[in-house]
C-alpha cells in the first residue's frame, strides 16, 4: 500500500510541477499581447512573430494542464446532485463514469499522438511569414493526454480506496 500511495503522490508532483511552470505562459502571452499592441498602436510597427506566438504559447497553456486541473478539482461539473452526495457515493459514481474520461483520453492520446507524429515526421512549420515549427506544439497533445491519464488513473485508485474504507487522507476535491 505505500508503494502504491508512493506512486500515486509522484503523479500528483508531476502534474503540480506543470501547473507550477505553466503559470509563466500567463506571463508570457500578457507582454506579448502588450508589447504587439503597443507597437502596433503606438509605434505603429507592429511585428510579424508576435501574435503567432501567442497562440503558440496559449495552445501549448491549453492542452498540457489538463492533469493539474483535474488533481485540484477545476473541471466543469455539473453538481446539481454531486455536490450534496458524501465523499463514499461521489467515489461510486465517478467510478461508474470514468470510463468515459478514460475513452476521451485514449481517444486523445492515439490521435493527438498520430497528430504529432505526422507533424515531427514532416518537420512541419507554419505558412506564415515567420514559419515558427509547429511540432513542437502539437506533439505536446499526447504528452498532456498522458499527464491526464496518469491523474485520472490516480483519482480512479483513490475513488476505489475510498469505496472500499482505505481512503488516503489526502486532500480531496468535489
Amino acid at each position: 500500500m505505500r508503494k502504491l500511495l508512493a506512486v500515486l503522490a509522484f503523479v500528483d508532483a508531476i502534474n503540480d510541477w506543470v501547473g507550477r511552470v505553466l503559470w509563466i505562459g500567463i506571463i508570457a502571452m500578457t507582454l506579448l499581447v502588450l508589447s504587439e499592441v503597443c507597437r502596433r498602436y503606438i509605434f505603429n510597427a507592429p511585428t510579424v512573430w508576435g501574435n503567432e506566438l501567442t497562440q503558440l504559447i496559449f495552445a501549448v497553456y491549453v492542452v498540457l494542464p489538463g492533469g493539474h486541473i483535474l488533481r485540484w478539482g477545476g473541471h466543469v461539473n455539473v453538481d446539481i446532485l454531486y455536490s450534496h452526495f458524501s465523499m463514499r457515493t461521489r467515489a461510486i459514481v465517478d467510478i461508474f463514469t470514468s470510463s468515459l474520461f478514460f475513452l476521451f483520453c485514449g481517444m486523445m492520446l492515439v490521435y493527438g499522438g498520430s497528430l504529432a507524429w505526422e507533424s515531427l515526421s514532416i518537420w512541419e512549420l507554419s505558412n506564415s511569414a515567420w514559419r515558427p515549427p509547429l511540432y513542437p506544439v502539437k506533439m505536446m497533445i499526447p504528452v498532456g493526454a498522458l499527464l491526464l491519464l496518469l491523474q485520472g488513473s490516480a483519482k480512479l485508485i483513490r475513488d476505489i480506496l475510498t469505496v472500499s474504507g482505505k481512503a488516503t487522507n489526502e486532500r480531496r476535491v468535489a
